[in-house]
């Protein structure tokens, strides 16, 4: 991660204020910073979305590909994610220094979305052992400001649910094989079924409590901190400890509890203004509609 160099004076006077339920921007532990949200928005996908929360900024787009499917799973399609870090984004980003980060990004997405509960894998499978719908999520990180985990998912949640999947039409062809053809009219298609993506809630313990949405300088003041991936319903499908920092096991259970409650409310906003969009946009400073 971009972590912001402070002095002592500075994290001592971030961490005070944490432990009063006030941070430095106004928030309280558990609040989130204001989030600006938009869909639909590079013509050439399948599905797009640009994110910013804070100083943190993203951009995703989702294309749909005809693959063979798995040998293992002759009957689903398949999503994979691609992660690439702007030299721009941050000083640390430059040469290789964001390789890493996007590999550990796309680590953990790939372990959350790896849930049969999560997409219906089946529904992307066209001919069983010969075609289907390969799902490619390709996220741009264009800045880094905190909070990276938890932005790069509720934009990857916001660019799936703008995916449409067309429907095929599959006929009979010369000894045994079969015809894939398009529909003629481009907006005759499926919207894809989101609703189980889960969303990352980062919890970072600084001092002897826990905060959410930190943003980088935050971050430099924190040793240890859980990423969980929450399902609407509550359920984790991903569970990963970050920091040089030690937790103990009462520790780990409060933030647990909380990433879990967070977690709901926040897929619960995010899911309802995606079904409402009356505009192309989502403002709001706690991340809650």
């Amino acid at each position: 991660m971009a972590i912001a160099i402070l002095g002592d004076a500075e994290k001592r006077f971030i961490i005070h204020g944490i432990q009063e339920d006030l941070r430095n921007d106004g928030r309280g532990c558990e609040d989130y910073r204001h989030i600006d949200l938009e869909v639909n928005l590079v013509s050439n996908t399948n599905g797009s979305s640009r994110l910013r929360i804070g100083n943190t900024e993203l951009l995703v787009g989702v294309k749909l590909d005809l693959e063979m499917p798995l040998a293992n799973s002759p009957d689903q399609g398949l999503v994979d994610f691609n992660i690439d870090c702007s030299p721009n984004a941050t000083p640390q980003f430059q040469g290789r220094g964001g390789e890493d980060l996007a590999a550990t990004i796309k680590s953990l997405l790939t372990r959350a979305y790896n849930n049969n509960l999560v997409l219906d894998l089946k529904s992307l499978c066209i001919v069983p052992g010969k075609n289907c719908w390969s799902v490619h999520v390709d996220v741009l990180i264009l800045e880094c400001g905190g909070n990276l985990l938890d932005a790069v998912s509720i934009a990857v949640f916001a660019a799936l649910f703008d995916t449409s999947i067309p429907k095929l039409g599959v006929t009979e062809g010369d000894e045994g094989e079969v015809e894939i053809n398009l529909p003629d009219d481009p907006l005759d298609s499926i919207p894809m079924n989101v609703t189980n993506c889960p969303i990352f809630v980062t919890l970072s313990k600084a001092g002897q409590r826990y905060i959410i949405d930190a943003t980088a300088e935050e971050e430099a003041c924190c040793l240890a901190s859980v990423i969980l991936s929450i399902m609407k319903d509550g359920r984790c499908t991903a569970l990963r400890k970050d920091g040089s920092g030690s937790l103990d096991p009462q520790s780990i259970s409060e933030m647990l509890d909380v990433g879990k409650r967070v977690g709901m409310n926040l897929h619960k906003s995010i899911l309802k203004f995606l079904k409402n969009m009356p505009v192309m946009k989502f403002n709001d400073k706690t991340g809650f509609l």
